[in-house]
């Protein structure tokens, strides 16, 4: 993996670089950022940046004793590369390259959350290690959900556990075999409970060349004594425009399904991918029944649409919910701008729909409304009940004209 393979970041790119370069790189960093940001595939390729730099102890070449009596040449020490094409380049170039970007470098150690194979089971993430290279090559932007059940959780819970903890400090007090550092990436150090607090000494007192690398998506659920002892990376969401880029490039997308969909995501990488892979679908008709069904108050039909969506799968019914609420966001553009709004035909006459429905306050009000909904959907809601309750508050929303605002 290279720097070049992850979609916009050009200025954290930069900043991780410079860091190296200048000899300003902290021994515990944290990289923050939102699901498909890419904070995760950018620890990665940093991380095997880093194996991959000589550290401070790594001596420096030295020419020796010229053949004719001169006085020995002073040690050489190379220049690290200062830019992002070079330092990919640079990579190549390093004989361990090959391990860094398989994952198997031996001084490059994951952390991850977990779950026991089997009751009474003590796991670690080396139990896991097969899985995690392989998912991390498959889906380098999946979240913590695509994780765990790429590895068979279901409904179990994922954690960091105590032995984690114990298997991490014992292997960073081991010497490193090829590399100049020692280097950890726990990812999602969110699942960490208090038994976190094992690794307090480790982070703030490190061997020497140990670096630490955490990535997360919510600071508030770090332990904050972990937080407090780390350097802080913001990981920005990508440009729509880096979006449908990518969306063209790597999955070959048409041009207008990428602009649909890099506009729906809003930066969300993974989303994005996850919309692609329903982009047949025929949104805005389930949309326009729904609506129909809603305002004239058909509770038959209502009934019949709720059962259908329910039977769409969790990810669908995300997906659903995201595209009326880029629909709705349109609409009130559509209002604002008018004719200068570029937006694909049906989209278009859908949002003038909407416009001639529900004023724009209505429409922000429903636009909170779906945002609970997909909360709700991610967090394992019953779908019919969820549907069913969003169906009357949509009622009373455009019909009755009343705004839900608490």
């Amino acid at each position: 993996m290279q720097f070049s393979d992850i979609i916009g970041q050009q200025q954290v790119k930069q900043h991780l670089i410079e860091m190296v370069q200048q000899s300003r790189l902290s021994h515990a960093l944290l990289f923050l950022g939102k699901e498909g940001s890419g904070a995760l595939p950018l620890a990665l390729t940093f991380a095997q940046y880093i194996s991959l730099v000589p550290s401070a102890k790594t001596p420096a070449v030295n020419a020796g004793p010229s053949l004719f009596g001169d006085e020995p040449a002073a040690p050489v020490k190379k220049e690290l590369p200062k830019n992002i094409e070079e330092v990919d380049q640079w990579m190549q170039q390093q004989p361990a390259y090959s391990k860094a970007a398989a994952f198997v470098h031996p001084d490059i150690h994951f952390s991850y959350p977990v779950i026991p194979r089997k009751s009474g089971d003590k796991p670690k993430s080396t139990d896991y290690i097969s899985e995690w290279r392989e998912f991390i090559k498959l889906s380098p932007y999946g979240n913590a959900f695509d994780w765990l059940q790429f590895i068979g959780a279901e409904n179990k819970q994922g954690n960091i556990t105590a032995e984690e903890c114990n298997d991490i400090i014992r292997q960073l007090n081991l010497k490193s075999f090829e590399s100049g550092y020692k280097i950890l990436l726990m990812w999602m150090p969110e699942y960490l409970g208090k038994e976190g607090n094992k690794l307090l000494k480790l982070i703030e007192e490190p061997p020497p060349d140990t670096l630490f690398i955490l990535v997360a998506e919510n600071e508030e659920q770090i332990l904050p004594t972990i937080l407090s002892r780390c350097q802080l990376v913001k990981i920005p969401l990508p440009e729509t425009a880096e979006i449908k880029e990518a969306l063209e490039k790597r999955t070959e997308a048409t041009p207008e399904a990428a602009t649909q969909i890099a506009a729906i995501a809003e930066g969300n990488y993974h989303e994005a991918l996850q919309l692609l892979q329903h982009s047949e679908e025929d949104w805005i008709g389930l949309l326009s029944e729904w609506l129909k069904f809603t305002i004239r108050n058909m509770l038959p039909e209502q009934v019949k649409w709720v059962a259908q969506v329910s039977d769409l799968g969790r990810e669908k019914q995300k997906q659903l919910l995201l595209y009326f609420n880029h629909l709705l966001e349109q609409s009130i553009r559509l209002k604002v701008m008018g004719d200068h709004l570029t937006m694909p035909d049906n989209e278009k006459d859908f949002a003038q729909r909407l416009n001639k429905i529900a004023s724009v306050s209505q429409q922000q009000v429903i636009i909170e409304e779906l945002d609970k909904a997909t909360y709700y959907i991610e967090r394992n809601a019953n779908a019919k009940m969820l549907f069913h309750a969003l169906t009357i508050k949509l009622y009373h929303i455009i019909q009755q004209k009343t705004l839900f605002l608490t």
